[in-house]
Order: structure tokens, then sequence, then C-alpha cells
């Protein structure tokens, strides 16, 4: 069997919503569309929970989340669990990560051989959730709350900010590990290049900002929106973390100008993947390489009123993924799929061994089963409280423990709008989705684990900023075999 380069790019809390090979032609993509029509596009690919984190950490090992206790951004998943990293390794892979992956705690490789960037976010434990108050949600502070990025007054053009300088020094190193290493590699590669961006602050420089000057861009009516949305979750979100009670979403400028700087950004990501297309061909690596796009988790991009992730409405939860293989054999796959799904895939496609006790399956070769059940879950920061969404056929529950349950049918309802759940008609659906979730997960389980958790992982984090220690990877550079020596 030949073994295919493999390069893995993945943008940041970027929405499918927000692309044109998924339909909205309203955002200037043309290398990922262009890419999209020669490759595997999966129509209905779901994250395992709506947050960065706990969404990496399923991907890297085909597991949900639940099977890993990693719940929250300040979370991590033991060193002992084989990643797919793991396997290419052994499978003679030169395994590389250049950009984000937020991994969290001392093992910051997870498999790879090597970072050639350090991550944009913490190692340690500094973004520890609070604990729930009386209301079982969050009060975050007055004076900020992810809303703040959600308005006119904060989304635009920025000529530098550390996002932007932390994607530009990742796609520079990407780009010269394909020329000066890629290109005459003797054994395959497997290149993760992972951008921070669409994710907020909206900042996009100005010549991506001004491509959208008097453009046409669709905006959500939620004028007459509840401010805490449907469930309790979305107000725990609201009100209690994201605190679009204190930066509002409403008004058009405010909409506009956030879908503005998130499109902008969605064309910034489009032309690093046609830079390292354009590079893949010129080193001759085209045509030995399977190439893969995707992200995290989504953004609400102020849908119902709400911003950023953590809830389970498709803006939110749903993911870009597109598969190019070097014959670019094109099809659109309707059959929902899931991020646990990607670990599993790339050890196929690598010829290396199948993977053990994993959650997702291989996409590869494989007649996807109209009925297959997917999840979510989420329940660690902002939310310490058991959630979980399962997706089968077109049909899609949400179960709240204990308190409130959603069901939508997205075929006669995309936009989630109708909740089905507790009607006699679609009483015997929903006990059967419910029994999925129940029967796979415990959430009293995730109760006393964040409990107990959260203690610990305080105790280690006021250690380590005593003695000043930290996890954060630094990379090594050899200068002197760089450049002209």
């Amino acid at each position: 069997m030949e073994k295919y380069n493999i390069v893995m790019i993945m943008a940041d809390q970027m929405t499918p919503y927000m692309m044109s090979c998924y339909g909205n032609k309203e955002v200037i993509c043309p290398n990922i569309e262009g890419l999209a029509q020669s490759s595997i596009c999966y129509e209905n690919a779901y994250t395992s929970n709506p947050l960065c984190t706990p969404a990496r950490a399923s991907l890297m090992t085909g597991k949900y989340t639940s099977a890993l206790h990693c719940y929250d951004n300040a979370s991590a998943f033991s060193c002992e669990e084989p990643t797919f990293a793991h396997y290419l390794s052994n499978a003679g892979y030169d395994t590389v990560l250049c950009g984000k992956m937020h991994f969290v705690g001392a093992d910051q490789l997870h498999g790879f051989s090597r970072r050639l960037t350090t991550d944009i976010y913490p190692s340690g434990f500094s973004w520890l959730p609070n604990y729930v108050d009386e209301e079982n949600h969050i009060l975050q502070s007055e004076a900020w709350g992810n809303a703040i990025h959600y308005n006119a007054r904060t989304a635009g053009p920025r000529k530098w900010n550390e996002g932007l300088q932390y994607d530009e020094e990742t796609h520079m190193k990407a780009r010269e590990y394909l020329y000066t290493h890629g290109s005459s590699a003797q054994n395959p590669f497997f290149l993760c290049v992972s951008y921070h961006h669409p994710h907020d602050p909206f900042n996009p420089p100005q010549k991506y900002w001004d491509l959208y000057e008097g453009k046409d861009i669709t905006i959500p009516d939620i004028e007459n929106a509840a401010q805490e949305g449907d469930t309790i979750l979305d107000k725990w979100l609201n009100t209690g973390f994201h605190r679009t009670d204190i930066f509002p979403v409403k008004g058009r400028e405010n909409l506009y100008a956030v879908r503005r700087a998130y499109s902008a950004l969605v064309t910034y990501i489009d032309d690093k993947v046609g830079e390292l297309i354009s590079d893949l061909k010129e080193t001759g690596l085209y045509e030995k390489t399977i190439i893969i796009f995707t992200s995290d988790h989504g953004d609400m991009l102020g849908e119902r009123g709400m911003v950023q992730k953590r809830c389970f409405y498709e803006w939110s939860s749903r993911i870009p993924l597109l598969i190019h293989y070097p014959d670019s054999r094109s099809e659109r796959v309707r059959t929902p799929v899931s991020i646990v799904d990607l670990a599993p895939t790339l050890a196929d496609l690598s010829g290396a061994a199948r993977m053990e006790e994993v959650d997702g399956i291989s996409l590869v070769s494989k007649t996807l089963a109209v009925d297959r059940p997917v999840f979510c879950e989420s329940h660690g920061e902002a939310i310490l409280w058991p959630c979980y969404m399962v997706r089968k056929g077109a049909y899609k529950y949400t179960y709240i423990h204990e308190k409130e349950t959603q069901l939508f049918c997205l075929d006669t309802d995309p936009e989630e709008r109708i909740n089905l759940s507790g009607t006699a008609e679609y009483s015997e659906i929903e006990e059967e989705l419910k029994g999925l979730i129940l029967n796979r997960f415990n959430p009293q389980e995730v109760l006393d684990y964040l409990d107990k958790s959260i203690r610990k992982k305080k105790i280690v984090k006021e250690a380590m900023e005593k003695t000043e220690t930290a996890w954060d990877y630094v990379p090594a550079v050899d200068e002197s075999e760089r450049f002209s020596r």
C-alpha cells in the first residue's frame, strides 16, 4: 500500500454556515471552495464538545470527552491515551504539529514528534472554571464576558494583534517545513497546520475587511428573541458566562460588523489554505498528499442572540470536514459524522494499525449507517452541569440533566425553531434518543468528577503560580543550521 503524506489544516471556531462550499456564497473563500469540489465533503459533521480543549482531545484520541474526563479549557487528558499521532509515528510517519492544539498538562506532544510553534493558549490550569452557584450557573464579572467581542465597537480591522501574529508564525513555519523537509523526506509525513482564526476577537487585517465594503451580509433577525434564549442552558451561557446582558449583541450595526469581520477572517484563512496548496504543488508533494480541512467547533455569531460556542445549536456544534485524496474523488456525504471519527480515519489513511477502543469509526471506504447516532457533550467551563446532544438521522435531541430537553427535526426545521420534545406524536423518538444518551453517558459521574477535579486542580494551579513553573511548549530551534552558514 502506498503511503501518502497527510496535511491536516484546522481553523478554530469555523462554522460551516460561513463557508461558500457549505452554501454561504456571501463569504469569499475560493481556495477552500476549490478544495471542496475535489474532496469528500461531509455536510453534517459534528464536534464532540463545542469547546476547544475537549474537542481537540476527542480529535486526537477518537473518544468522546466523558471517556477522557476532559470537559473544559483547563482539562488535561491522560498521556496514557494513544492518539492518532502515536499510531502514525509507529507506522513510520514524521508527525509534526504546527500551531494551536490547546493541550493542557505536562504532555504537550501527545504522540507528535515535535511542534514547530508554541501554543497560543496556556497549558496549565489558569483557566480553571469557577464553581456553580445555587442556580447551577457561573456568574462572570460584569467587567468581562465573551460577548464583549460581538459588537461594532470591538469587531473591525486591526494592523496587529496576538492572534494575527500567531497565525502568521504558524503559516510561515508550516511553509518552511514543506519546502525544507517535506519535499526531501524519505519517509511520509503528517503535518497539522492549526490556525487561531476565525476565533474571536474579530480583528482582520485591513485588506480583508475592505473586501466586504458595501457587501450584502445576511444577519440574524433577533430583535424579538428572548434575552435568555430557549433553555436554561442558553440562559447560563448568555447571562451567566458570555454576558450578553452586559454587552448586547442586538442591533443591525453590531450584527453586521461581527459578520463582516468574521467573513474577513474566513477569507484570511482561505488565503492561507490556498498558499499551502500552492506550496504542495510547487514542491511536487500535491499528488502524494491527502489534505484534510476541519475545525474544532463553530460559532453562534449572534444566532438566537447567542455568541461563541458551548451550546448544541447547529451554528455552534457543526464543523466543516473535507478530505481531499490525490485522485480528487468528490462526493457530498449527508450522513452525520463526528470529530471522533478523524483519529481512526487518519490511522486507516496512513496504513497504521487499527485504533482500539475508540468511539469513532474510520471514514475510509466505509458505508456509513444512515441511522448511526453521533453525540456531543457540554458540561465544563461555563456549564458545570451535565448536558448532552445526540443526532440520529433527521432528529436532534438535547438533554439537560434533570432540567430540560429539546427535540428538533432538522429536515423540516433546519433553524431549530420548533421544539418537539414532550409532544405525543414524537414521544417514541424522544425516548429512543434519551435512551441512547443515558445508556452511553453517566451524568452523576460527570458531576462527581467535576467537583473533585476542580478542587484538585486548584491546588496545582496555586502551587505552579507560586513556584512560577509552567508546561508551555518551547520549540527547539537550532539557528546554526538555518539560512546560509
